[in-house]
């Protein structure tokens, strides 16, 4: 039974460029919760997409010789081949270009025009095409540059534009702050948020003159729709606002919007007044993520990754050599969700051979290897063993709850450590404890083939615990796991709730890991030897 929906999506991206790893990190994030929630018992929808109607894919499409629309739909492709590669669990995927977005962005600022928030007038400001929005000075840096793109010049832009009556909201948004402090997420982007707005915020514009691709202004078809007025509302255009009211009505308001920390004034001070001006209800949370920088190993040099710097890292390089899991393990690890992490090739390695290959990994490989080897792979009388004494050191349900409970709070590093201390050295504890290889040796004093049988489906219960609670995060090492033996609960179906309770075995357990020709166990991860792969972040 469903516990209900849970409609979740990211910050969609601009198609100048391929993404990075940076770009990587937040769709991991997002589909982290997304899996987690689906293996709660969730109806959850987790929507993506690109960011089309803006200045740079004009220019880009025409450096490359090619019309917007053909240019957008292939770097579509090219996005989702990564997003898929990363095995994240998108529900759907919205162009800005698609006729739904203009359908529902049309309606929904007419709604707003109508309601009297809308009104024309000259302006002159200075317009920073790679942030693609206006610029006031306070929000220049010491040389009047755009702090994010302090390379490209700012054009003096002077034209008759639609304004937004944003200023008009700022009371109310901090009402909705103090009210629902859980609204934006984490703490540290709150604050800064409430700061922004009790300085005063100013009507932005919302319109461009005399462009040729993006989006008509509804009764004056001389002005298109702003880039950010536009994105913005690919959160509901992308379930259906204006083109299908039964699915907007299943899944709106979103439970959370994963955005990264230098767009949070756009999500959480003028998306709240677009929607509370067409009278759309607002979503549950705001959650900001922070910056992966890249560690140049050479120099130690801590840079933001950039095409202009020449440091950006394909995530399919990494995922292609050393697989996805790998890649989601690292991020998720070693960068804190709500703050600011650091990749270099030897820190990954690191965490790989540590944590994957050492510890998970090994864990999996001994225990299907030594029932193999002591069983043929055949448990016989499991069905009477009571699992109990892997976990007899911890209270395994409040370890479940806890891990659950980070993980719905985005300290996604957090819960790993949870998992890898709790259960997994748990696991690898009991092995060097119990000696199983003394216990299946005939001479030896210690020799006890019943106790080793007892041994063996516990190691197999830490094996079924591990899979259940690294599903989020490892999707396919997770159905390895779990594929190693003929657990009674199939894999779709178990929860986290399953991994606290014992299962009940209506067969005895046997190994059904898929081996090599030679009756091995495939490893897991194999190890990174560092000596033969050149380090990646070394410019």
């Amino acid at each position: 039974m469903s516990r209900g929906k849970f409609f979740l999506t990211t910050a969609i991206d601009y198609p100048n460029s391929r993404p990075h790893i940076g770009t990587a990190f937040e769709k991991i994030g997002a589909d982290v919760q997304a899996r987690y929630r689906r293996q709660q018992g969730y109806d959850v929808r987790l929507l993506m997409g690109n960011d089309e109607n803006t200045i740079k894919v004009v220019e880009r499409a025409e450096a490359l010789g090619l019309e917007p629309k053909p240019y957008v739909d292939d770097m579509a492709r090219q996005f989702r081949e990564v997003w898929d590669a990363l095995e994240i669990s998108y529900d759907d995927f919205i162009q800005t270009s698609e006729e739904r977005h203009r359908i529902g962005c049309q309606q929904f600022i007419q709604r707003v025009y109508d309601a009297g928030d809308i009104y024309k007038k000259n302006y002159e400001a200075l317009y920073c095409e790679g942030c693609e929005e206006f610029k006031t000075e306070s929000q220049l840096n010491a040389e009047r540059r755009c702090p994010n793109h302090p390379q490209r010049d700012l054009k003096l832009v002077q034209e008759e534009n639609y304004f937004f009556r944003l200023s008009k909201y700022g009371p109310r948004l901090l009402e909705h702050y103090a009210a629902h402090p859980e609204f934006i997420q984490p703490e540290s982007r709150r604050n800064e948020i409430v700061s922004l707005v009790k300085s005063g915020l100013e009507d932005i514009s919302i319109s461009r003159r005399d462009f040729t691709w993006g989006i008509d202004i509804p009764w004056d078809a001389e002005h298109k729709i702003y880039v950010w007025f536009d994105a913005l509302l690919n959160y509901i255009t992308g379930i259906g606002y204006g083109t299908d009211p039964a699915l907007f009505a299943r899944y709106w308001p979103a439970d959370v919007h994963f955005i990264g920390k230098d767009i949070t004034r756009f999500h959480c001070a003028l998306w709240p007044a677009m929607l509370w001006s067409a009278g759309v209800e607002l979503p549950r949370q705001v959650f900001a993520h922070g910056f992966v920088y890249l560690k140049n190993e050479t120099t130690d040099e801590v840079q933001k990754i950039s095409k202009s710097l020449g440091n950006v890292i394909e995530p399919l390089d990494i995922v292609r050599k050393f697989s996805s899991d790998a890649f989601r393990y690292y991020f998720m690890r070693e960068c804190p969700f709500g703050g600011d992490g650091e990749f270099s090739f030897t820190r990954f390695a690191g965490s790989y051979n540590g944590d994957l290959a050492n510890n998970l990994g090994n864990l999996f490989s001994r225990t299907v290897s030594m029932a193999l080897r002591y069983f043929e792979g055949q448990l016989a009388g499991s069905q009477s063993i009571a699992p109990e004494e892997i976990f007899a050191g911890i209270d395994l349900p409040a370890v479940v709850a806890e891990i659950a409970g980070e993980i719905e709070d985005c300290r996604y590093a957090a819960a790993l450590e949870l998992i890898w201390r709790q259960v997994l050295d748990t696991g690898n504890r009991y092995i060097e404890e119990q000696k199983p290889w003394l216990l299946a040796s005939p001479g030896k004093p210690e020799y006890d083939l019943e106790a080793c049988r007892r041994v063996m489906v516990n190691l197999a219960e830490g094996v079924r615990v591990a899979a259940i609670l690294v599903k989020p995060f490892l999707p396919d090492a997770a159905a390895k796991l779990y594929a190693g033996f003929n657990y009674p609960t199939p894999f779709a179906e178990a929860t986290f709730a399953t991994a606290a309770r014992r299962p009940v075995l209506t067969e005895d357990l046997r190994v059904t890991a898929p081996l090599t020709d030679d009756g091995k166990v495939t490893p897991l991860f194999p190890k990174i030897d560092l000596k033969a792969e050149p380090a990646a972040g070394k410019k």
